[in-house]
């Protein structure tokens, strides 16, 4: 992984680079971001895997807010401090083609917010698998959306 926000083509460099997460002591969250059919899918979704309060207001500003509170000072749950969070998301693709702009700006969230953290000494991190090979998004968090070192070239990824 080279940025707060990674992208995986084959499932099976996915699921390992989530499996060394484990190993290291963070937290790993798994999202089946496929069956996402709306933005609202999504934040439900996030809310309940994250535990955000009920106040939660299922907008991008208010889970920017809450993934803040998480990355930078620890979850709305009992989980162990430094632990370090990973979001690993599967099937992104589909709800990138049916939600262009929140998947974007979800990524751009989480890769905002995770360098925040790691100013705190924290740790968020991104896994994100697509089975578009050819996936593309806008730098986020002023980064670029990169692919896992192993599947870097295009060729890598036919």
């Amino acid at each position: 992984m080279n940025t707060f926000v990674t992208l995986f083509w084959r499932k099976h460099l996915h699921a390992q680079a989530a499996e060394r997460l484990e190993d290291r002591g963070f937290r790993v969250i798994r999202f089946e971001a496929g069956q996402w059919n709306t933005e609202r899918d999504m934040h439900r979704a996030m809310a309940a895997a994250l535990d955000f309060p009920d106040y939660y207001g299922h907008n991008l500003d208010a889970l920017n807010d809450c993934l803040g509170d998480v990355a930078c000072y620890g979850g709305y749950d009992d989980a162990p401090e430094g632990a370090g969070l990973a979001l690993v998301f599967t099937d992104y693709d589909r709800f990138a083609t049916t939600c262009p702009r929140a998947a974007q700006v979800v990524l751009d969230v989480i890769a905002v917010q995770a360098r925040r953290a790691a100013v705190l000494r924290r740790r968020l991190i991104c896994l994100v698998q697509s089975n578009d090979p050819q996936i593309r998004f806008e730098p986020i968090g002023a980064m670029s959306v990169m692919w896992n070192s192993d599947e870097a070239l295009d060729t890598r990824r036919c």
